[in-house]
């Protein structure tokens, strides 16, 4: 079984989206857990008239930030599978099935990963690389990845979460499958995930982006967590 474990904060509407998108699944063998992280508006309770064909199950917690609340949905999880999906993103209808596939075939791999759009733009990526994967985050946190590879979430970090856990991963010989097909989307408008810059920007040290500037500084971060030169 797969479970689906969902950060929310005041996004009602993106979630109900998310939800919809799973809704729509091929694949029928998981669970859904959505972790409510101290939303000042109401969440959970208004999806008690939908009547959905999968297992869901609402949680809140007070507010701590989305990897606080991924690692308590981890621990209420039950799938030997995880999926962590932000509550902006949608789901394409066999995303599931085409992220299982190559985990149930390859024991070898700890995680599988595809392109995505986020926006307008659409991201397309490549095979396991660690090298690039040591310079720069490329792998979405929107992966499936094996209960047993899981490592906890570092929740002191305020950038950065999933490129942690991947570096984290590789640094115990577990490394991901690529999926080269578009299977999932993000919004660009609740904030749930950075918005993006081109890479120039991140590259032009003479800009006063504060963006640029937070950017900069959870690589730092980064980097020294995981001894990168």
């Amino acid at each position: 079984m797969i479970s689906v474990i969902i950060p929310a904060y005041n996004n009602y509407r993106e979630l109900s989206e998310c939800l919809g998108s799973l809704e729509n699944q091929v694949y029928k063998n998981f669970e859904v857990i959505v972790v409510d992280d101290g939303s000042t508006e109401p969440m959970g309770s208004e999806f008690s008239i939908f009547n959905f064909q999968f297992s869901i199950n609402f949680y809140k917690i007070k507010h701590g930030g989305a990897a606080r609340a991924r690692n308590f949905g981890f621990e209420k999880s039950q799938g030997e599978f995880i999926l962590f999906c932000d509550a902006d993103m949608e789901l394409r209808a066999d995303c599931l099935r085409r992220m299982f596939e190559p985990l149930k075939n390859n024991q070898a791999k700890a995680y599988a990963y595809s392109d995505f759009k986020y926006g307008w733009k659409v991201f397309r990526l490549w095979d396991f690389d660690a090298g690039k994967l040591k310079k720069n985050n490329y792998i979405s946190i929107c992966s499936l990845l094996r209960r047993e590879d899981f490592v906890q979430f570092d929740e002191s970090l305020k950038r950065f979460q999933d490129w942690d856990l991947w570096l984290s991963l590789l640094e115990k010989g577990k490394t991901g499958v690529y999926i080269p097909e578009v299977l999932f989307k993000a919004s660009t408008g609740s904030g749930t995930i950075s918005q993006w810059l081109p890479k120039i920007f991140y590259k032009l040290s003479f800009l006063n982006l504060k963006r640029v500037k937070e950017y900069q500084a959870a690589q730092a971060i980064i980097f020294k967590k995981h001894g990168i030169n």
